[in-house]
């Protein structure tokens, strides 16, 4: 299946989906699908490269943000219980979560593909049946959340496409240093 064709009981079930569920599906969909052209036609060892002064890489970008989709929608299913408390991390945690930015030996592209393909529709079907978008949580413990505040299901939902958006300007860049190759235009 190419990168961006849905399969029949994909579109199926995207049809049956209405008013601001679709808007959400359609906006993240977007985003996934610029991530995902970015990577085209790279081997395993060119999703893996560095090419500009960060230490990002097209292949670690596409495995973090799938993480981000897992985190938040477990956040949104289950609270900030199913999440990481950020001020207790320690540099062992901290040089864990950044190996979620690299692809590591044995990976390839096609697997972190796969994973975010299936991390997608998970997140796909959570959007199209969830009971109450407006469901709040408290925000889990971190520097960069103001203490006490809360986020309701649209807000993460928000979040994940501001995510995928902004990794998706970072992977293009990157792969605009690789070979010339870009996303749009």
């Amino acid at each position: 299946m190419a990168v961006n064709e849905l399969d029949t009981q994909d579109q199926a079930e995207a049809q049956a989906v209405t008013g601001e569920r679709a808007e959400w599906l359609e906006s993240l969909d977007k985003q996934r699908n610029f991530l995902r052209f970015t990577a085209r036609d790279l081997t395993d060892e060119q999703a893996g490269k560095q090419t500009t002064a960060s230490a990002l890489c097209v292949g670690g970008l596409i495995k973090h943000v799938t993480e981000v989709e897992r985190t938040w929608v477990d956040f949104i299913l289950n609270g900030p219980s199913s999440t990481v408390d950020f001020t207790a991390m320690t540099e062992a945690d901290w040089a864990r979560r950044e190996e979620g930015f690299r692809m590591l030996p044995g990976e390839t592209l096609d697997g972190v593909l796969a994973a975010y393909a299936e991390e997608a529709r998970r997140t796909d079907d959570v959007v199209a049946t969830l009971p109450d978008l407006d469901v709040t949580w408290p925000l889990p413990k971190a520097p960069w959340f103001e203490p006490g505040g809360r986020w309701s299901a649209r807000r993460v939902l928000m979040h994940i496409v501001a995510e995928t958006a902004q990794h998706c300007g970072h992977a293009d860049i990157i792969r605009e240093s690789f070979d010339g190759a870009k996303t749009m235009g």
